[in-house]
């Protein structure tokens, strides 16, 4: 990489890792959001007016009487007293608070570096992407919030996979960003690049097959491991709930799609190991991925069993990151 010597590269670097540490942080308090069912206790899109909380009473009642117009209210709240709405509203307000201050990060600092280097913009005008899918997914954020206020109560789940997904890849982008200012070594022997890309691509689709589990409950069904309630197929299901075009709707199914996938990933690094040692390189390129997955696999068993206990549950979310990160690491030593 051809960098600027008039650049001080050390305040790019900082403002990377202090991306990819927001947007890990949102992921995780995100997911929070949603195992505590607080989502939608905001029920409008409120960009400049809900940068403070609630500052008195009649503010408190305006926004919980919205609040009970909506299904998830009055199908599951019904009664809620106005302390516990509060506890509900405060994660999904620190929620989108912090996405305010990583909208305000993402851009305050290129903009001082494109006035302070002369050929910032030349050079890292790339950067600048990282900025405009941030606020591409404010918009998708709302858009999935908007799902659950009218008919449903909760939010669209593929609109929740959207929306994580584009975190993911600001998160993915701000690493390789960072991998490529650092001039990391590459591996002298490349890894087979069709096995690279399919762990890739079953990494991603596992994460967003768990956001579809995330968003249709089915974390709270087939509560056992390694079987699905004594059978290795649900058994709430036939071919031709396979063949269905509601297949993705369908959380029994989605479940074992998520079993089956983790099942591949991990006869696939096995191989990937087995030619790290073939090969020669350096295994601890590897080592870190090896226990970011074999911390997920652990942490997502245990998530199952305990029937989605939040402490588990996030915990899970969180080591997606670090499954992703690490893997993209050898991904970038193998480009």
């Amino acid at each position: 990489m051809n960098v600027n010597k008039n650049i001080n590269i050390l305040p790019l670097k900082i403002w990377l890792i202090t991306m990819f540490t927001l947007i890990s942080s949102i992921v995780f308090v995100g997911g929070l959001t949603r195992l505590t069912e607080s989502g939608l206790s905001i029920t409008s899109w409120e960009i400049f007016k809900g940068v403070l909380p609630p500052l008195d009473s009649q503010e408190w009642n305006y926004y919980f009487s919205e609040y009970k117009k909506i299904p998830e209210y009055k199908l599951f709240n019904t009664g809620m007293s106005m302390e516990e709405f509060k506890m509900i509203f405060y994660w999904e307000y620190g929620h989108r608070l912090l996405a305010r201050f990583i909208g305000l990060i993402s851009i305050i600092p290129l903009i001082y570096f494109s006035f302070k280097y002369k050929d910032f913009l030349k050079n890292y005008k790339k950067y600048f992407f990282l900025f405009f899918l941030i606020i591409f997914q404010g918009f998708i954020g709302w858009y999935m919030v908007k799902s659950g206020l009218d008919k449903n109560v909760d939010v669209s789940h593929y609109r929740l996979a959207i929306h994580l997904s584009i975190a993911l890849i600001i998160l993915s982008l701000s690493l390789w960003f960072l991998f490529s200012l650092n001039n990391i070594k590459k591996f002298n022997i490349k890894l087979p690049f069709k096995l690279t890309i399919v762990i890739f691509f079953l990494i991603i689709l596992q994460i967003v097959l768990g956001a579809f589990l995330a968003g249709l409950n089915g974390g709270l069904i087939y509560n056992t491991w390694p079987d699905m309630n004594g059978s290795f197929l649900p058994d709430d299901c036939t071919l031709k709930d396979y063949l269905s075009s509601t297949v993705l709707n369908n959380p029994s199914i989605i479940q074992f799609f998520h079993r089956i996938t983790a099942y591949l990933l991990i006869f696939l690094i096995i191989i990937l190991n087995i030619y790290f040692v073939k090969s020669d390189l350096e295994f601890k390129s590897i080592l870190l991925f090896d226990i970011a997955i074999l911390f997920q696999i652990l942490l997502g068993i245990i998530t199952l069993l305990s029937s989605v206990e939040i402490k588990y549950a996030s915990l899970h979310q969180i080591g997606s990151i670090f499954v992703l990160g690490s893997f993209l690491f050898i991904y970038y030593k193998n480009s």
